[in-house]
């Protein structure tokens, strides 16, 4: 360990016992002895409960403009992907519908369109036709709006996580101190259990698309800080030195020399952010965010196996479309490198 950092965690530990000890002198008075107080009805003797719950409130009230803003931020760019997934509806009703044996099968124009980005993304025809057969199981289920809302909240998230995200992974990068302070925080917010996020967003944000997205964003923020941290940190001494060498300030030499030889890691954290996002995005249908999530909510809250089961199907297909589709982008940028 460099002296640096342990310094830093001694002085952490000092502050932590200091803390405690102000706090159990302060909390615990004559007569009533600490176990009295761990054992007591009122729980623990720091009321750190009581303190959160209150912070929270004071937050709701007089942070309100700013957390408007926000909703109306995330609504504005989650309904303008909605709108450019939906743009088939608008020509096509948003589906090819045709009448085989009786039997309407539709076939989704942005089915078609995946498919053929996808054949393109990975050079296999394979690919392409699994994305076009997976979105064509999806309208034939009777989920595509469904699917379409989960698309748009996941691919919501995922875009306002990078776009904190990338940033702090290269500030976290190039400025020791900051990565000091930034890791324990990714840890906390990695740790955390991902229905506690909810709470706060719904006090803040309503009911609706907002609060899903802001939780899901606070989730699957992490991997795109560490993994473009890492990246960067782990470009080879030689190549920033001949960049210096060559007469590169830093902005040249972040832009030029340690971005593009950290892109596959920070392609790495763009894969983990999407996955991340559609796994909370689901999770966010308790929340009223709608979408594959509320299907399977649904199916829980009344005891529809078949409703809950078809619907976490769905969400497999729509996993398996952005994960194919964001590693094939990483794999084709690692053999540009």
């Amino acid at each position: 360990m460099k002296p640096r950092y342990r310094y830093t965690s001694l002085i952490l530990v000092a502050l932590i016992l200091t803390v405690g000890f102000v706090l159990l002198c302060s909390q615990t008075g004559y007569g009533e002895t600490l176990q009295d107080k761990l054992l007591g009805t009122g729980g623990g003797f720091i009321p750190i409960e009581g303190w959160i719950t209150t912070a929270v409130d004071w937050m709701a009230i007089n942070f309100r403009p700013l957390f408007d803003v926000v909703t109306i931020i995330v609504n504005v760019v989650n309904d303008t992907i909605i709108t450019i997934l939906r743009f088939g509806d608008w020509h096509y009703s948003g589906v090819f519908v045709f009448n085989i044996f009786g039997t309407v099968v539709q076939i989704p124009l942005l089915a078609g369109l995946v498919g053929l980005l996808m054949w393109y993304l990975s050079g296999s025809i394979v690919t392409g036709s699994a994305g076009l057969v997976m979105l064509w199981l999806a309208a034939n289920f009777g989920y595509w709006p469904e699917t379409i809302e989960t698309f748009s909240l996941t691919l919501t998230s995922a875009f306002l996580a990078l776009v904190l995200g990338i940033p702090t992974g290269i500030f976290a990068a190039i400025n020791d101190t900051a990565d000091t302070i930034i890791r324990p925080i990714l840890d906390l917010m990695q740790t955390m259990p991902v229905f506690v996020y909810l709470i706060p967003a719904v006090l803040f944000f309503g009911i609706g698309p907002a609060p899903g997205a802001v939780a899901t964003v606070i989730f699957a923020y992490p991997p795109a800080v560490r993994l473009t941290n890492l990246g960067i940190r782990g470009v080879p001494t030689e190549l920033i030195e001949a960049g210096e060498s060559f007469g590169c300030n830093n902005i040249q030499l972040l832009t030029k020399v340690q971005l593009p030889v950290a892109r596959p890691n920070i392609m790495a954290g763009v894969n983990q952010t999407i996955m991340l996002a559609l796994s909370m995005a689901v999770v966010a249908g308790l929340v009223g965010a709608g979408g594959l999530g509320g299907v399977v909510v649904r199916g829980i809250q009344r005891m529809r196996v078949g409703e809950g089961f078809v619907g976490g199907l769905v969400v497999v297909f729509v996993a398996m479309i952005l994960d194919r589709a964001t590693s094939n982008i990483g794999q084709s940028t690692t053999e540009e490198a």
